[in-house]
């Protein structure tokens, strides 16, 4: 049964305004909550009273910064692992990897019911992670992403997401595969790239190359791109101000750690990095490309980081009497 959704049609970020998301999923429940993910699934955790009350203070903290903030917010559903390859791994067959994909969907839609304000709009996306290690090549061409991707996609469909969103992509075609899918079952679709320590993607393609083959091979399917897992320094150089393609990039969620994506692989602790920092660095960001408006965090970050980046980019809130 199709669910009647609430922005699918109309997404409020795309009308203006800053909007937050979370930050280092995984990252956060593994390092400061002592929470066993494996493969780094952390839509395993949808399955126990435990594992849900978990995630929704995982939530809670992040969405409190937006209360507290007036801003936006767009909900991810903890679901950058579920997918078959992955589910594969832990155990997971179709019926029950797309079980799981419609409930994040509506355990997404408990907590906005919560906190939504009319002032205020939370936009709930499904959120895919690459088929394969999101540091490593992908080897798929777009008509196979194409394909594999649909799945997941339809689920999010079904279970009312108002858009999906796909992260940490680092192949070309992968993103256009996706971004095909969403328009095929008319969904909205966010395409976030991740990058190395030299702003390009894993392949050696330029930003600027990757952001403009995916709207040419798919006419301009996507409703905006993103960049995330990657820390500010690596891209900011990739990024010139005043080209047409920038425009396109209405989101960032960085790492807290300035570290390679080899050597966070390698690591056994977290890099939370310099928060303040990170918040200029965004601050700098918005000042130059003021078409990102999607601020949030990645690998190593957390609702403090998140509040850093609030403390840098928006005014001060005049406190109500």
């Amino acid at each position: 049964m199709i669910e009647v959704t609430k922005y699918r049609h109309d997404l409020p970020q795309r009308r203006g305004g800053i909007f937050l998301t979370d930050g280092g999923m995984e990252t956060t429940l593994i390092f400061h909550e002592g929470v066993d993910l494996p493969h780094f699934a952390a839509f395993v955790l949808l399955d126990s009273p435990k594992g849900r009350q978990k995630l929704q203070k995982y939530y809670a903290a992040y969405l409190a910064v937006a209360r507290a903030h007036g801003t936006g917010f767009v909900l991810d559903s903890p679901t950058w692992r579920a997918n078959s390859d992955w589910a594969d791994k832990l155990g997971y067959d179709a019926a029950a990897l797309k079980a799981i994909n419609v409930r994040s969907i509506a355990f997404l839609e408990g907590l906005r019911a919560g906190w939504e304000r009319p002032e205020a709009p939370c936009v709930i996306s499904g959120a895919i992670g690459p088929r394969g290690d999101g540091y490593k090549a992908g080897r798929m061409d777009a008509a196979e992403a194409e394909a594999y991707h649909a799945t997941q996609i339809a689920a999010f469909v079904e279970g009312g997401a108002d858009m999906v969103t796909a992260y940490t992509l680092n192949s070309i075609n992968e993103a256009i595969g996706i971004a095909r899918a969403a328009r095929a079952q008319r969904i909205p679709a966010a395409i976030s790239f991740t990058v190395e320590t030299d702003g390009r993607l894993v392949n050696g393609e330029t930003l600027r190359e990757a952001v403009e083959a995916v709207d040419r091979e798919t006419s301009g399917a996507p409703e905006y791109f993103m960049i995330n897992c990657a820390h500010p320094a690596h891209f900011e150089s990739a990024l010139q101000a005043g080209e047409a393609w920038t425009r396109r990039i209405h989101g960032v969620r960085a790492n807290a750690s300035t570290k390679s994506h080899a050597e966070l692989d390698e690591s056994t602790t977290l890099d939370a990095g310099d928060p303040r920092d990170l918040g200029r660095r965004y601050r700098d960001l918005r000042r130059a490309f003021p078409a990102m408006r999607m601020l949030g965090g990645c690998c190593g970050t957390d609702h403090r980081h998140v509040q850093a980046i609030c403390d840098a980019v928006l005014p001060p809130r005049a406190l109500s009497a």
